[in-house]
């Protein structure tokens, strides 16, 4: 089963699908550019359709999703954690 999605390698990013991730969970994501599988362990609970960390991101980094920069973060985010708003901010304003 698949519980998240990323674009493509060097995302550091994916997009939670499922319903009830919680804290503690080992999730599948694909990796559809290249086909295959990955498995990140959560720190948090992460409502879908929001994003979990693939990698550690220290405060102030670029996040990428879709090969494309959408934010930069505002604290230190860890592998498995939940990227939101309180954590990551566009860089347009």
């Amino acid at each position: 089963m698949i519980d998240f999605l990323v674009h493509e390698d060097g995302d550091s990013v994916g997009t939670i699908v499922v319903e009830g991730v919680k804290a503690g969970a080992t999730l599948t994501g694909w990796v559809m550019e290249q086909d295959r599988t990955i498995e990140v362990k959560t720190l948090n609970e992460i409502p879908i359709g929001h994003k979990i960390a693939l990698k550690d991101l220290g405060n102030n980094a670029t996040v990428i999703k879709y090969g494309v920069d959408i934010g930069r973060t505002v604290a230190p985010i860890k592998v498995g954690e939940y990227l939101h708003v309180h954590n990551v901010k566009t860089k347009r304003w």
